[in-house]
């Protein structure tokens, strides 16, 4: 699915399918290895006929406090669809979406400088849960640089995990996260390596991260699949 999403033909409606396949896929991929669960006794519908025997099982912790983050633009349709899945998962209750508008900052050679975060709604504190990142994109890392530093620093209570939920992710983008929030847990479909000198490439990723490489001069994936952010929104400003 993710090799259709980065193919030049896809664009809307086919790209929003495609996405909320994936998210809907990841997100449960995450609650079942990073959520807390907690042991149930149960009735079934042969407990009226062998009321001795009850369903012994671990299950996720409903009430498990969980924020998705909406990082504008690319991040916006990706926290809703996860959102929306902790809503039925999860007791709604406890779940809230967060908004952080981001932007890259470029030089006069279009190089990424870093981010600037434009605007925020953000609906209480961190304290005791989990924080998802949902942003299909993880190229430089500066927006979850931007973001993470923004929550540590600015947001009240201590979160029990941060989580990054992508699609795409270079080397430069973990070896910017380990250095500047090791803490943070990231998930992805892909790993992009493709700039890497050939013989990089028989490497098992991860082998040799420093002279792995994804990006190109001006910040972009290879082979990636182009700017996500302008693709969902069929905006090109």
């Amino acid at each position: 699915m993710l090799t259709r999403l980065c193919e030049p033909q896809t664009h809307q409606p086919t790209i929003n399918e495609l996405v909320q396949f994936l998210y809907t896929d990841l997100i449960r991929v995450v609650l079942n290895r990073e959520f807390p669960l907690k042991k149930v006794k149960v009735e079934t519908r042969m407990t009226a006929k062998h009321p001795q025997q009850l369903l012994e099982s671990e299950v996720l912790d409903k009430d498990q406090k969980t924020i998705s983050v909406n990082l504008a633009r690319a991040g916006t349709f990706p926290s809703h669809i996860c959102y929306n899945a902790l809503n039925y998962i999860l007791n709604p209750e406890v779940i809230r979406q967060d908004h952080v508008i981001a932007a890259r900052k470029v030089d006069e050679q279009k190089k990424v400088t870093g981010t600037t975060l434009e605007g925020s709604k953000i609906g209480g504190d961190v304290d005791q849960s989990i924080v998802l990142f949902p942003d299909p994109m993880g190229a430089t890392g500066s927006t979850l640089v931007s973001a993470l530093d923004f929550y540590k620093k600015n947001v009240k209570g201590k979160a029990l995990k941060f989580i990054a939920l992508h699609l795409i992710i270079t080397p430069e983008y973990i070896r910017c996260l380990k250095e500047t929030h090791p803490d943070l847990i990231i998930y992805a479909v892909r790993l992009d390596r493709g700039l890497s000198k050939p013989e990089i490439l028989k490497t098992t990723p991860g082998e040799k991260w420093s002279e792995e490489r994804g990006l190109d001069d001006t910040q972009y994936i290879v082979p990636g699949g182009g700017g996500f952010g302008e693709i969902l929104n069929n905006s090109y400003v």
